[in-house]
């Protein structure tokens, strides 16, 4: 955190001591409670600081922790790609939103006991809580600008420190916590935080809606789709689905219920078709660009969802494509380039065998199409992601030529973003796509060239995507999350 010049005296919140545990539920309320009196106190000292009282100190909390010692190698199913220890030691994990996170971290917590042997502790850390973050669990407080207060803001709470604040758990820059404990999640609290504030802000929508299945999509007419299917959804109590939140926030369980206009439609609108357990979906209309598919992914990837798969429109490289014609990814061609400081091009990025199988399975269950007869509609192959929207308009010569040594089928500028950075955040992913044009052939992206073939084909794409996801949830845990995704020296937490 950031070093303050002050001379005030330091006053912390009154917090339990360090204790262990062989419950997680009970763990996960010794969490609860570490937070709500960290964030409790710090609401409290800066809501009376904006009333007029003179801070007479300077107020600090600190985030809890889960910290686990083990002393043998875990004895554990190989198949198995998370929930343990690689080696002996201490290892430990800043935690915030325990409230939001609840049912990970029970899971998360229970496997290291089984796997291992052991109690965790749980207590605060030494790692203090900026103001910002702990109001942003009060929606009553808001936190103005240095400048706009009667105290400088920075001399009496901790504000955020992007120096602490990072990836670098999950791109392998980082051995071990300064403490010199091994690293028990992939994300510290503050890139947490960071996330959900940035969650909060581009979608429109609280991270709590969020499901374990996310959509993403560059074209509106999804959004439409998947509404219309929500409200079928809820119309049949069968369904498992118990709302559908809008953006806004806006939650609807009548199936003939109104959403309400939103006054300022966000970056990237969010819908959730929801479940009482999480397992529902999520679609997120990223609009156009890598960089707009880079933030959506490295902010969503916090919540840990257990899938992500991108069902947008892309331009046809084939002849012998038509609009309309689905896109299966196996491979990336990366041009994007906005993951080339996190991602080398040269990392591959393997398609996931659980996700094609679903995907391919949902295109055979939608269009009744089934085995050779599927090519018709449908080509597997290299899709390319580049960074320039008018690469038609440049020479040639060299963008086609890399195309065609690729063996690329499609071209859009998302997917491989959304691919990577799963592959870099350890979240399963998959590429479905629709043929829009094929700008090498002469069918340009223009009003009213679109067939009656290609509109029935976009109207059955998202159905297929919701269909993959379905099959997704149904599958165990441990064999989605793939030891692909895993690298030498894996954190024990999803």
């Amino acid at each position: 955190m950031i070093v303050s010049d002050s001379n005030l005296p330091t006053e912390t919140a009154r917090v339990p001591s360090p204790a262990m545990f062989s419950d997680a539920g009970k763990a996960v309320d010794r969490l609860c409670e570490l937070y709500s009196a960290a964030t409790g106190f710090l609401t409290e000292k800066f809501n009376a600081a904006l009333k007029g009282d003179t801070p007479t100190a300077r107020y600090r909390a600190f985030y809890p922790e889960i910290r686990m010692t083990t002393t043998t190698f875990a004895q554990v199913d190989s198949r198995l790609s998370f929930g343990h220890v690689s080696a002996p030691g201490t290892y430990s994990a800043t935690i915030t939103r325990p409230d939001l996170f609840r049912h990970y971290l029970e899971q998360q917590i229970q496997l290291l006991m089984d796997h291992h042997g052991v109690e965790v502790q749980i207590g605060a850390s030494e790692t203090p809580m900026p103001v910002h973050f702990a109001a942003a669990a009060d929606a009553a407080v808001t936190v103005p600008q240095d400048g706009a207060i009667a105290f400088t803001l920075r001399d009496v709470f901790d504000v955020p420190d992007l120096s602490t604040t990072n990836d670098d758990i999950v791109n392998g820059n980082s051995a071990s916590h300064p403490d010199g404990s091994n690293h028990l999640s992939g994300f510290t609290a503050q890139r947490i935080d960071y996330s959900l504030a940035r969650l909060s802000h581009y979608t429109a929508t609280d991270p709590e809606h969020f499901q374990n299945h996310v959509l993403f999509t560059n074209y509106q007419f999804y959004v439409d789709e998947f509404e219309a299917y929500a409200r079928e959804q809820l119309a049949d109590p069968s369904s498992g689905y118990t709302s559908f939140v809008s953006t806004g926030n806006h939650v609807l369980t009548d199936p003939q219920g109104t959403i309400p206009p939103v006054a300022k439609m966000p970056q990237m609108p969010t819908y959730h078709l929801t479940k009482a357990d999480g397992s529902g979906i999520t679609l997120v209309n990223i609009g156009v660009g890598p960089s707009n598919a880079k933030t959506a992914t490295d902010h969503i990837a916090v919540l840990r969802p257990h899938v992500w798969l991108m069902v947008g429109h892309c331009a046809g490289l084939r002849n012998s494509q038509s609009l309309g014609d689905f896109v299966l990814a196996h491979a990336y061609l990366r041009e994007d380039h906005v993951l080339d400081d996190d991602l080398p091009v040269w990392v591959p990025i393997p398609a996931l065998a659980e996700v094609q199988i679903a995907l391919e399975d949902a295109v055979e269950e939608v269009t009744e199409l089934q085995g050779y007869d599927l090519k018709r509609i449908m080509r597997t192959g290299t899709v390319a992601t580049i960074d320039n929207r008018n690469w038609e308009l440049r020479d040639q010569s060299g963008p086609v030529h890399r195309l065609s040594q690729s063996r690329a089928v499609a071209l859009d500028m998302e997917s491989a973003t959304i691919a990577a950075n799963g592959f870099r955040f350890r979240v399963p992913y998959g590429t479905l796509l629709c043929v829009s044009d094929k700008p090498l052939h002469g069918e340009l992206k223009l009003p009213g060239m679109a067939s009656d073939f290609y509109k029935t084909q976009v109207a059955r794409h998202l159905l297929i995507g919701i269909k993959a996801m379905e099959r997704l949830a149904d599958m165990p845990l441990e064999r989605l999350h793939s030891r692909k995704l895993r690298s030498f020296d894996e954190t024990a937490f999803l």
